[in-house]
C-alpha cells in the first residue's frame, strides 16, 4: 500500500493570532457561517466579525449547543444553505469543530475554517468529523473531501480556558505515537487510506517528546492564564501534531478503548472527556502489546503527575458492573474497530482482561 499524507492547508498558531483570521480568510469565499455556542459567540463573536469585516466580509451565526449529532449537522446545514454561505467555520471545542467540518463536506466540500478555543483533542486538524448519539455514543464517521483549509489557534484564548480541557488534549495526543507505532509494525490502513510513513512516525513520536517535556509548565501557564513557551510547544502537539499523526500516522486500541468506555453508562454520567479515556485506552494498549516495563511506567506516571485518570473509578466507573465493562470490550474489539492495527484476532476477552490489568496497575502506584 502506498504512503499518503494529508495535511491542513493553513495553520497558525500564536497569542493574538484570532485578530489577523481576516488576511487568512479573504480568499476563501464571502458570506461565513460561524458555528459555535452562545458562550464562545461572546467570548470571541465580536473579534471574528471585526477581523471578517476588516476584509469585507459578512458573518451568519448558527447556534451549536451541545453534541456532534446529525440533527445538529442538518440544523446547521439548512442555516448555512438559507443563507447562501460559501465558508464555514467552527469555533469552539471539538463536537462543535466536528460538526463545522461535517456542514462544510455536507455542502459540497465547502471551505472550512476552524478557530479553537479549547486544546482539549486534535479535532481541529483531522479531516473527518465524529457523529454521536444524544447518549454519547459514536454513531458513524464523515470524511472531509479534505482537511480543513485553515486552523487558526490563538493561545491567548487557549491559555484563558480550565486547565481541565488542557489535560484531556494531552490525554488525547499521548496516544499519537504509540497508535502511529502499533499501525508501522502491522502495516495497518491510516485514516489517509495509507501506510504509516517515516514523516508521520516521526511527527507522532516529536508529539510523544513535546509533551513529556513541557506539560507540567504549560499546564502552570494556563493556571496563571498565561502563554510561555512551555505552552505553545504543548498546544502544538496536541493540535497541530496529534491530528497529523491520527489521519496520517493511523490509530489502534487506544481510540477503540475510548469508543467502548463511552458506552459506559456511569462513564458518560461523569461527562469524561474525549481525551481521558483515550489516555487509559492507551494503558490498554499498551498491555495488549505487552510493552515494555520502562516505557509502562514512563507513560503511566506522565498520566498521574498530568492529571489523566488511570483507573476505572477515576473514569467514572465506580460501581462494578461486568455486562457493561464487556460490553465496552466487545466494541473495542470489533472488526469496524481499530484495536485490529494493533493484532488482528485480539479477541474481546482480552480486551476485557487488559481493561482490568490497566485499573489494577494504575492504582496501584
Amino acid at each position: 500500500m502506498a504512503v499518503v499524507l494529508r495535511d491542513v492547508g493553513q495553520y497558525i498558531q500564536g497569542a493574538g493570532e484570532l485578530d489577523n483570521l481576516g488576511k487568512f480568510v479573504k480568499k476563501l469565499g464571502n458570506k461565513f457561517l460561524l458555528i459555535c455556542s452562545e458562550h464562545n459567540k461572546s467570548r470571541i463573536g465580536d473579534r471574528v466579525e471585526a477581523a471578517l469585516a476588516s476584509v469585507e466580509k459578512e458573518v451568519v451565526y448558527s447556534e451549536f449547543y451541545n453534541q456532534c449529532t446529525m440533527e445538529a449537522i442538518d440544523t446547521a446545514v439548512a442555516h448555512g444553505t438559507e443563507a447562501g454561505c460559501d465558508v464555514i467555520i467552527g469555533a469552539g471545542g471539538g463536537t462543535a469543530i466536528d460538526t463545522a467540518k461535517a456542514v462544510a463536506t455536507l455542502m459540497g466540500g465547502i471551505p472550512c475554517v476552524i478557530l479553537p478555543t479549547i486544546a482539549s483533542n486534535d479535532a481541529p486538524c483531522a479531516g473527518l468529523s465524529v457523529v454521536y448519539n444524544e447518549e454519547g455514543v459514536v454513531v458513524k464517521v464523515i470524511n472531509m473531501l479534505r482537511n480543513p483549509d485553515v486552523v487558526l489557534v490563538d493561545t491567548g484564548i487557549i491559555a484563558q480556558a480550565p486547565k481541565s480541557y488542557l489535560v484531556s488534549g494531552i490525554g488525547d495526543a499521548l496516544a499519537t505515537y504509540f497508535e502511529a507505532r502499533a499501525c508501522w509494525r502491522t502495516g495497518a490502513r491510516t485514516m489517509a487510506r495509507g501506510n504509516c510513513s517515516h514523516t508521520s512516525l516521526t511527527m507522532a513520536k516529536l508529539c510523544y517528546d513535546l509533551l513529556l517535556g513541557h506539560s507540567v509548565k504549560a499546564l502552570a501557564a494556563v493556571e496563571n492564564k498565561e502563554v510561555n513557551e512551555d505552552l505553545e510547544n504543548v498546544v502544538e502537539a496536541s493540535i497541530f501534531l496529534s491530528g497529523f499523526g491520527a489521519i496520517c500516522g493511523g490509530l489502534a486500541a487506544a481510540h477503540a478503548v475510548n469508543d467502548g468506555l463511552g458506552a459506559i453508562p456511569q462513564i458518560h454520567a461523569n461527562g469524561t472527556s474525549h481525551g481521558e479515556k483515550v489516555a487509559f485506552g492507551l494503558l490498554v494498549q499498551l498491555i495488549l502489546e505487552k510493552a515494555p516495563q520502562e516505557e509502562w511506567d514512563t507513560v503511566l506516571r506522565f498520566m498521574q503527575t498530568v492529571g489523566l485518570p488511570t483507573t476505572l473509578a477515576e473514569l467514572g466507573f465506580k460501581d462494578f458492573v461486568e455486562a457493561d465493562l464487556r460490553r465496552a470490550a466487545k466494541i473495542a474489539a470489533s472488526p469496524k474497530e481499530f484495536t485490529k492495527n494493533v493484532r488482528a484476532d485480539i479477541t474481546a476477552d482480552e480486551v476485557y482482561d487488559a481493561i482490568l490489568a490497566a485499573d489494577k496497575a494504575g492504582a496501584r502506584q
